[in-house]
């Protein structure tokens, strides 16, 4: 038996703090409805309105559900229990928690607290979790190879079709605006209708302030560099795969204890190491290879672009060789043609006309790709960047063996070197060779 003190002034429990908004009751709720039925009578509730749900169940019934906040599918929770409670008391689920026990004998009070302690709560809240990941995954995995997908960018109202990474790829490095790689958002057509709402009602994205037109609007996020999200707001976590992972947590929460894992194992065993393959993505489509070679063979049968022929034809060190490949991987990107720089609508437009117009070999002028920005990667965690190599063929190759010597001497005071320098030694040393 637990003590539970109650707000006598107000009549209302004070177990947590809690914002209500009222609601009619209705019709109760069956289990093809949307709503959420109340545990214990007909009452119901719109699942947007679930905190109504609670206050009338904890009013009415004196049924307190903790943490109602880690429950992944509510409705299927409420349903499971309102069955369980016609096959046994309540008592024998529930702690009771008696209020105002130093009263009256009248004015106490028994309510009744479900939690994750009891073993079966336990479970049955683990698998509503393990259920809501599933189809998350699922949404999320439909989403990645969906080529149906129509967007407009936000900033410069140009539209683009086909899968969402266009759109996204396209605002991260034309705008500086980034919210993440594609593939850890999930709902994407909601986050995008979401962020454009928020433009459209003149509110930074960042410090989430209002302003009175447009133009400002864009000047403001622009100097302040406030191309981003707040990652504060608690609205754009239902976007983000990683706060799914483990429910009730954010993200930055996650991380935290990513970080503490880190540090806490420097010193792990590392013997059971296994390396993960590859999977390099071709230069032109998303064809994905575990090895180099079976990616190079992939380009140069399916599209006619043989990179090592480039590489040895141009003698190309490795880092002329990143450098071209970030410049190809960004003209591709930008569907266009670095042959003729004809621009194109779609990716596989421009493949096409690659192919069939034999540009894939036809680099342009060596000017072009030969220049320092593009020593930074196209694309993050591009495993074909880590694969390249320098030519074993160069002509520099062999020039430094192991019978060449490498002398290091100190040079801070010269005089003393000029008299006791390896080089002098040498010298005299071959000048009285030919004396003799």
């Amino acid at each position: 038996m637990q003590e539970w003190q109650q707000d006598t002034d107000h009549g209302d429990c004070i177990l947590e703090p809690l914002s209500l908004p009222e609601s009619p009751g209705g019709v109760p709720a069956v289990e093809g409805s949307p709503s959420v039925p109340c545990i214990f009578c007909e009452e119901y509730s719109p699942e947007s309105e679930q905190n109504q749900l609670l206050k009338h169940m904890i009013m009415e019934h004196k049924l307190v559900i903790a943490d109602v906040k880690l429950v992944a599918d509510f409705r299927s929770y409420a349903l499971y229990w309102k069955k369980r409670f016609t096959e046994q008391p309540i008592t024998d689920f529930c702690c009771v928690i008696r209020t105002n026990s130093k009263a009256a004998l009248e004015e106490q009070d028994n309510y009744f607290l479900l939690c994750d302690a009891l073993p079966e709560d336990r479970v049955l809240r683990e698998k509503l979790q393990q259920q809501r990941l599933r189809d998350v995954l699922e949404q999320q995995q439909q989403e990645r190879y969906d080529t149906d997908f129509s967007g407009m960018c936000m900033f410069c109202d140009k539209e683009f079709t086909g899968n969402r990474s266009v759109l996204l790829n396209h605002m991260a490095h034309d705008h500086a605006f980034n919210v993440g790689l594609p593939d850890n958002i999930v709902n994407c057509k909601e986050f995008l209708d979401v962020l454009q709402k928020k433009l459209d009602s003149l509110q930074c994205l960042y410090c989430e302030k209002i302003f009175r037109d447009k133009n400002t609007l864009k000047d403001h996020m622009r100097k302040k560099q406030h191309r981003r999200i707040n990652a504060k707001n608690r609205e754009y976590d239902k976007f983000y795969i990683i706060n799914y992972l483990e429910f009730g947590k954010s993200w930055e929460e996650v991380q935290s204890e990513d970080d503490r894992e880190l540090l806490d194992n420097t010193e792990e065993d590392w013997s059971d190491w296994e390396e993960l393959p590859v999977c390099a993505v071709c230069l032109f489509c998303d064809k994905q290879a575990d090895t180099t070679e079976k990616l190079y063979a992939h380009m140069e049968e399916v599209h006619g672009f043989d990179l090592l022929k480039i590489k040895s034809e141009h003698d190309l060190n490795f880092y002329q060789q990143v450098k071209l490949v970030n410049f190809i991987r960004r003209e591709v990107h930008q569907c266009r043609c670095y042959g003729c720089q004809e621009k194109f609508q779609l990716k596989k437009e421009l493949v096409n006309h690659m192919e069939e117009s034999k540009h894939m070999m036809l680099l342009p002028d060596r000017s072009m790709w030969d220049q320092p920005q593009y020593y930074f990667p196209t694309y993050e965690n591009d495993i074909l960047l880590c694969t390249l190599s320098d030519n074993e063929d160069e002509p520099t190759a062999g020039k430094y063996r192991e019978d060449a010597p490498v002398i290091s001497e100190d040079i801070s005071n010269i005089e003393t070197l000029k008299r006791s320098s390896v080089l002098n030694e040498l010298l005299c040393e071959k000048i009285n060779n030919e004396e003799s």
